[in-house]
């Protein structure tokens, strides 16, 4: 089975239409574009890390369907990218349906992970899968029932939200209130629905990035592991991330049938990142991502193919490659001023190791939980690069101008 691919801005050209342009998108638009694709962005807003390198841009309300058909209509893609969870997924489920283009990984998928609600219902209920303890409130008096049921310390979510907004760890029934408010706030959809998690008693958190593409000679669809990624959090927020996190055969074989099991059920093809809780041999599944993971950003330094590279190809029918050549890690750089026309200084001191890298993301609005940047390190293990990385992120100071 032969794969190809036009050529960019003419008749030829193979389309894809990414709906959400960050920074994990802007490392997509770049593999794409390395094989000959035709690449459009679309963001809530004007000049979105992926929208700096993508070949068109497109500033729109992604959540308001009929925007979002007009744009469809209007590029005609052959694949369809989301990469934020504000979407009008019943307009991609019906372009899926009328095989006007191909989303990715599919709109079931896409429809179901947008919602921690669907995903959590699907893997715990429909799949039988571990996982925590959890309750769905959408309202301040089922929410206060909800902890009292499910106990403290638990965690509070918004059915719909990414990078931690509106997360927190409530202690006490004192603190219910708070969070409540708090979640309502950092809903990307402000549906006032959230979930509340029991806390469980683990070791590490990981992020299993799981592949699924065709075998190149079959056209079977496979499913190929990253080696586990260890990340740290702070406020539901990943703030640093190492690749491997060490855990025991068992764990990891573990990892890899619920991983499989969830992604299977997802279907289509590319990279889902698959959030895990380890304790010795026992796992509990947390989340999925239908796309490439924050956390997998220290495979830039990590793998032959990172994250980003791997996605492009599984989704375009190519052959991937997993296999990781180094042990690495990577860590956040914040804004920490809100403001825009930002400069970032101490870049020469950052990259003074030569086994240290940055990624500026080129956000044109700061906050001072923003995410701005990642540096990345490669060492002899995960401990000398999780060391070398954060002192490589801490050298780089933003300014505003």
């Amino acid at each position: 089975m032969s794969v190809t691919i036009g050529t960019p801005l003419q008749a030829s050209a193979f389309k894809v239409l990414l709906l959400g342009s960050g920074e994990l998108g802007k490392e997509v638009v770049i593999s794409l574009q390395r094989l000959g694709v035709e690449v459009h962005a679309a963001d809530r807003y004007d000049h979105a890390p992926a929208m700096q390198v993508a070949h068109y841009a497109y500033t729109l309300n992604m959540a308001d369907a009929e925007q979002l058909k007009q744009l469809i209509e209007k590029v005609q893609p052959h694949l369809i990218i989301p990469e934020i969870e504000a979407i009008a997924t019943e307009v991609l489920v019906d372009i899926e349906q009328q095989k006007i283009a191909t989303v990715i990984p599919s709109a079931k998928a896409v429809s179901l992970t947008m919602n921690r609600e669907g995903i959590r219902r699907l893997a715990a209920e429909e799949l039988g899968l571990p996982t925590s303890a959890y309750r769905f409130a959408d309202s301040l008096e089922s929410f206060r029932a909800a902890c009292d049921d499910i106990g403290y310390p638990n965690f509070v979510k918004p059915t719909m939200s990414s990078s931690g907004k509106g997360q927190s760890r409530v202690k006490g029934f004192d603190e219910v209130d708070a969070a409540w408010q708090y979640a309502q706030s950092g809903g990307r959809i402000n549906q006032g629905k959230v979930i509340v998690e029991s806390q469980i008693d683990f070791d590490f958190e990981i992020t299993l990035l799981t592949v699924r593409a065709q075998n190149a000679e079959t056209g079977e669809i496979e499913t190929q592991y990253c080696d586990p990624i260890g990340h740290r959090q702070d406020a539901g927020d990943y703030v640093e991330s190492w690749q491997p996190q060490i855990m025991t055969p068992a764990a990891l074989e573990e990892s890899k049938r619920i991983a499989n099991k969830v992604t299977k059920a997802l279907g289509g093809c590319g990279v889902f990142g698959v959030e895990l809780f380890i304790k010795g041999d026992h796992v509990w599944f947390s989340e999925v991502s239908p796309r490439p993971h924050d956390t997998g950003l220290v495979t830039l330094a990590s793998q032959f193919q990172s994250e980003f590279e791997l996605h492009a190809r599984a989704i375009l029918g190519l052959p991937i490659n997993t296999a990781r050549h180094s042990a690495a890690a990577s860590a956040v750089i914040y804004a920490g001023i809100d403001a825009d026309n930002l400069s970032f200084s101490g870049l020469n001191l950052a990259l003074l190791n030569p086994n240290t890298d940055l990624r500026l993301f080129g956000k044109p609005e700061g906050f001072k939980r923003r995410r701005m940047g990642v540096a990345t390190a490669r060492a002899e293990t995960t401990e000398q690069a999780r060391e070398l990385a954060l002192h490589s992120a801490a050298q780089v100071r933003v300014q505003a101008q």
